[in-house]
């Protein structure tokens, strides 16, 4: 079976996700080295070097959350099941923290942050739907065989 456009569209999106956390987590790390550079001259507060090695300490988990998505994606684009079961569950865990950001606005009541939550928590609510229908499902349980050579 091919592999449905909607998962490749899907893989691509987390590639870009990615690329965006790498630049992310570069970003932290560069500063963090700065700032500790900077706090490693004299008479320079302790503060400091803690602030430069909290940022380098996020940008590498950051740089884990990249390569996690560029895993899931290069898993979606192998229709390998592990990725779409992870994808899944991270589409889960996100429509659960989605879901109580939404009851903590509602307190507020901030209507911009109303629509925007809503309007991520339906596009994870439609891929998350979209991961269950049949043939996307089909398309990754199939067994790969090995191709056979032709006997004559």
């Amino acid at each position: 079976m091919q592999r449905p456009t909607g998962v490749t569209i899907l893989a691509i999106l987390i590639f870009i996700a990615a690329g965006f956390e790498l630049l992310f987590a570069i970003g932290l790390i560069v500063s963090g080295s700065f700032l500790s550079s900077i706090a490693n001259a004299p008479g320079a507060p302790i503060l400091g070097k803690l602030i430069g090695a909290l940022g380098a300490a996020a940008g590498l988990f950051f740089l884990l959350v990249a390569a996690l998505w560029g895993a899931i994606g290069y898993g979606l684009l192998k229709l390998q099941n592990w990725a779409r079961i992870t994808h899944i569950a991270l589409l889960i865990i996100g429509l659960a923290f989605g879901l109580f950001r939404v009851l903590q606005i509602f307190s507020a009541f901030t209507g911009g942050d109303m629509m925007s939550q809503l309007f991520y928590l339906g596009i994870d609510a439609w891929i998350l739907c979209y991961l269950f229908q049949p043939h996307v499902k089909q398309a990754f349980s199939q067994q790969r065989q090995p191709s056979q050579p032709k006997v004559s």
